[in-house]
């Protein structure tokens, strides 16, 4: 045993070299283990060196102990004390990434990878890594070899032996032989298909750009052509199967873990269109369908896998047609208005943390860049680069960037990129967001080299740098004169005025142009389905012009029918029952979420027809369940059954939102909904329900994936907030309480930890990336908040709730109800927080005051800054707050002597205070129709701009569709927000009254 001055002393010298737990760190280096170095100095100062020191032991321990027996441990022991280098790469790696050390820890030979240290082993490039992967004959082992190539470059990384650009660039390579390794497994393992077609892999993104993160989707386009003499369906065929298989083999997940996601979805038509295009068809679809963001990704397009020949075929081909992308109409400003929906589209809660996307961020330096080389570009071939830095230097050296502006945008940039390195590496997980956490931000910050206050030095920098950013994209990104600049070339030619073109501009058409050249895609030629289109398209043209953008309704409607033209079904649903086509319409054109929806799966359509499809009728609870559980027990694991059940979810959000758009726009047979109460009732129930039958599937999927039939618990999953109350929005989350309770014969910590492991899968299937609307399960009204525990056991709520329980707890359980899981235990849940819910003899004045108090607090403090106070629904004067605080003081107050009082739903719990006579009739109904209303704008935000929002959107046309959602004919939004201002107006009064005692 160390005697306690030794241990003193060896605690002080852990301390200065930067551990956090020196006490663990003490008992580490005692263990046997580490005996035959512990007491070389050379060791602590290498270890103190490191990112996290505390990390980089543990993970030299662990690898120590993985090694063959203890001759294999002293050559690992040797060789770390006598080899510098190989210390600071080991090390340096180990302190920087966990998840790196659990690879050294399942493969204890790999840490020799990182032994030589010779001059072609600094910057090694596709060659190096494809001999690295040669050995690879599988996903597993492809895997394997990758995670080793990939230590190699973070250990070069960490040790500051590459900078940021080299270590992007070998990333880049390392994915461009990872690519070409999967398509030879693909190959070998289809030899006909291989020798039936010739297939290039483009890279994209920052792939293609030789810019790559740690952790990235790798995005690609292929390109496919026949071996000669073979014929071209087929070949294009063959070609789809392998660069299927070549995907699968990098994105699937295996005992060994995934690589990345091969992403297609840049191709034409994106998830739409066929995988593998032949060049003249992608020649095709550039010359007349892409839109400006897809040339500016053509940026970056680079062949990297397959048939080399033919991928720079592709890019030459459409070099030509990228270069020309800044003489379309409105370019500048549809790039900017692109990046602008971008920072819109971050959820409030990210984006001060968000690093990628955020203001300031790197996509501000890289669409500012992108957007200089388009415009100039043109006649500058220097500036033709798919790398951000090397353009942002050849802009610098043509004199379109200021050389300071250029050198501050280029530190900015390795800086933020490096802090994104960082953060991606520690996990190796695709984030962009800097973390909360001190730990991390410290482990970040000494990373890079900032050690006095690491946390902090590390926040003032990204702070200064993401400030700098931002006044430079502002500068660079809006200046008058590009859009002069792209305006200089001549655009295409133009039609003609004629009478066709007439009648569009009558009807409203913003760009007859584009209109034109839609309907002559959709009516041209003699086939039978241009003569049903032309059939319907006078009819179509006018439903589209009785909404807030016509255009949009009939660009719309040409994508669906581009991918539904040849089901034999499609035009004749639409000819043939006249309630379909005039749905169709109505949803195509009043905003971007059913669209977006319709998109992803254009079979829905027939969800507009009157025919067996179920219609436009939500369907319940129970119908819903029964088939995502069905479809749970076909699926093959959990992420399978996940990506079904969001199938079964994105249909179902169609039909709703399908159903909400027809009756708040009404149909020539069918008058728009009176009872807008009833619509929100309606669509609340329907999305909430099928949250509810979402979860129940993906809970049987996790309890069948770990458990087989039986969980070693019962479970139950609580709905609460608006998920409780059946009034759940497009755009909400579903707040939750998850409670268990050991089966008889289980052990209490083995029923805790199957009930923890069910949460943690549950909430990692449904947080898996997609392109669906999110469905993000928040747990943080269960006790103690985030600090507590996710899943507690039934008697572990009773016993919290018996002592610490706080009134504004009582107030959260107003919503409780079950939504999933065991019945049973459910039932008894709710019968537990009843009395809380619903106290005998009411609040006290304490409580009363201490609910007011809370309220006024939310108010100041959760109301975004600049928002009008008058038009934000949740928040605002006489909003979605006010109203449901003061039903639920009623219900608190009341509801243990008013049984009516005891629902989950706002606005049964108000009608029952009425019939209680706690309120009058007037105020009652005063009440109601400002929730109504402002459930309405919320629904309507989220329908029009296609995600959620509380306040009236700014944009004028987003603006005129909500009106129009909300009955309001063109021209009357002024009308739409004052009559928004008066009704809330009065409620406020009304909540003074009541909740107040105004």
């Amino acid at each position: 045993m160390t005697a306690p001055g030794r241990r003193s002393s060896t605690f002080t010298r852990l301390l200065r070299h930067g551990f956090t737990d020196p006490s663990a760190a003490e008992r580490l280096l005692e263990g046997t283990e580490l005996a035959p170095v512990r007491s070389d100095p050379v060791l602590l100062d290498a270890l103190g060196a490191t990112a996290d020191p505390d990390l980089a032991l543990i993970g030299l321990v662990r690898l120590v102990e993985a090694q063959d027996g203890p001759p294999a441990q002293r050559e690992l022991l040797d060789t770390l004390i006598a080899a510098k280098p190989l210390r600071d790469r080991l090390l340096g790696v180990l302190g920087a990434s966990a998840a790196l050390g659990d690879h050294l820890a399942r493969h204890p030979h790999d840490w020799q990878a990182l032994v030589t240290y010779e001059a072609r082993d600094l910057h090694p490039g596709v060659q190096e890594f494809e001999r690295g992967l040669a050995d690879a004959t599988d996903p597993v082992s492809l895997r394997v070899a990758y995670r080793r190539c990939l230590l190699s470059i973070a250990a070069r990384d960490v040790c500051g032996t590459t900078d940021l650009a080299q270590t992007a660039a070998e990333l880049a390579d390392l994915a461009t032989a990872t690519l070409r390794a999967a398509l030879a497994v693909a190959r070998a393992a289809a030899p006909d298909d291989a020798a039936l077609c010739r297939l290039a892999v483009i890279a994209m993104g920052k792939c293609g750009g030789h810019e790559l993160n740690y952790v990235s989707d790798v995005d690609v386009i292929f390109v496919g052509e026949g071996t000669e003499g073979a014929d071209e369906g087929k070949a294009v065929q063959a070609a789809t199967r392998l660069a299927s298989h070549m995907m699968r083999i990098c994105s699937e997940t295996t005992v060994e873990g995934s690589i990345w996601p091969v992403d297609a979805n840049l191709r034409p038509e994106g998830r739409n269109g066929p995988l593998v295009r032949t060049l003249s068809s992608h020649l095709a679809y550039y010359q007349r369908w892409a839109k400006t963001w897809e040339f500016q990704a053509l940026l970056k397009a680079r062949p990297v896998a397959g048939d080399l020949d033919l991928g720079e075929e592709y890019v030459a081909t459409l070099a030509p047609l990228v270069w020309q992308a800044a003489e379309r109409e409105n370019f500048v400003a549809d790039v900017q208005k692109m990046r602008r929906r971008v920072v819109e589209n971050i959820p409030a809660a990210e984006i001060e943390r968000e690093l990628k996307l955020g203001p300031g961020g790197l996509r501000d330096v890289e669409f500012a860049v992108q957007l200089l080389q388009l415009v100039h570009g043109r006649a500058d071939t220097t500036l033709r680069s798919g790398t951000t830095l090397d353009a942002l230097k050849a802009l610098a050296a043509g004199g379109y960037v200021g050389r300071a502006d250029a050198v501050q945008l280029d530190d900015a940039y390795r800086f933020l990129r490096s802090m994104e390195h960082r953060i991606q590496l520690f996990r190796l997980r695709r984030t962009h967001l800097v973390p909360r956490d001190e730990a991390d931000l410290r482990r970040i910050g000494r990373s890079l080299g900032l050690r006095a206050d690491p946390a902090v030095e590390l926040n003032r920098e990204w702070k200064r740098h993401t400030a700098m950013v931002r006044r430079l994209h502002e500068k660079l990104f809006y200046r008058p004169l590009l859009d002069a600049v792209a305006q200089l070339a001549p655009g295409e030619s133009r039609l003609s005025p004629d009478a066709a073109r007439e009648r569009l501009v009558a009807l409203g058409y913003a760009d007859p142009a584009a209109a034109m050249r839609h309907l002559e895609a959709l009516a041209s030629g003699v086939s039978r389905k241009a003569a049903i289109q032309r059939t319907l398209l006078p009819v179509l043209l006018g439903w589209f012009a009785d909404s807030a953008d016509p255009d949009a309704g009939l660009l719309n409607f040409r994508k669906v029918s581009d991918a539904l033209g040849k089901t034999p079904w499609y035009l004749r649903l639409l000819r043939d029952e006249g309630a379909a086509a005039e749905n169709l319409a109505r949803v195509l054109s009043a905003g971007r979420l059913a669209p977006d929806l319709l998109m992803r799966a254009p079979e829905a359509v027939a969800l507009l027809g009157d025919g067996e499809s179920g219609g436009l009728e939500p369907r319940g609870r129970v119908q819903l369940e029964q088939e995502i559980l069905a479809a749970v027990r076909r699926a093959d694991g959990g992420e399978q059954a996940v990506t079904v059940v969001r199938g079964v979810r994105r249909r179902e959000l169609f039909r709703i939102a399908a159903t909400d758009i027809v009756a708040s726009y009404g149909t020539e047979e069918t008058p728009a909904v009176a009872d807008q109460g009833a619509l929100v009732d309606l669509v609340g129930g329907a999305v909430s329900d099928l949250t509810a039958a979402t979860l129940a599937g993906t809970l049987r999927a996790v309890v069948r994936d770990g458990w087989g039939d039986t969980l070693p618990t019962r479970f139950a999953v609580i709905g609460m907030g608006r998920f409780g109350g059946h009034e759940l929005g497009y755009g909400s989350d579903a707040d939750v309480l998850f409670v268990h309770e050991p089966r008889e014969g289980v052990d209490e910590q083995e029923a805790a930890r199957a009930a923890n492991a069910v949460v943690s899968e549950m909430r990692r299937l449904l947080q898996i990336p997609s392109a669906d609307p999110p469905l993000l399960i928040d747990a943080d009204l269960r006790p103690e908040g985030k600090s507590g525990p996710l899943v507690r056991t039934l008697k572990s709520y009773e016993a919290y709730y018996r002592r610490w329980s706080l009134v504004w707890e009582s107030q959260a359980l107003l919503r409780a109800e079950v939504v999933a899981g065991d019945a049973d235990l459910g039932s008894r849940f709710v019968e537990l927080v009843d009395p809380l819910r619903y106290p005998a003899e009411g609040l006290g004045e304490e409580a009363v005051r201490e609910i007011r108090r809370l309220k006024a607090r939310m108010e100041s403090e959760r109301m975004p800054r600049g928002a009008d106070p008058t038009l934000h629904t949740k928040l605002g004067r006489g909003g979605l707050s006010d109203v449901e605080w003061t039903v639920q003081l009623m219900q608190l107050r009341h509801g243990w002597a008013e049984p009516g009082l005891r629902t989950t739903r706002t606005r049964q719990a108000l009608a029952a205070a009425r019939a209680a006579e706690l309120l009058s009739t007037e105020d009652a109904a005063t009440l109601d129709e400002a929730w109504v209303l402002a459930t309405r704008v919320r629904n309507a935000v989220m329908l029009v701009r296609g995600r959620a929002g509380d306040t009236f959107p700014s944009d004028g046309r987003e603006l005129a569709a909500v009106g129009r959602y909300l009955g309001y004919d063109p021209g009357h939004v002024g009308d739409m927000l004052d009559d928004y201002r008066r009704t809330t107006r009065r409620a406020r009064a009304v909540v003074d009254e009541l909740f107040y005692g105004a």
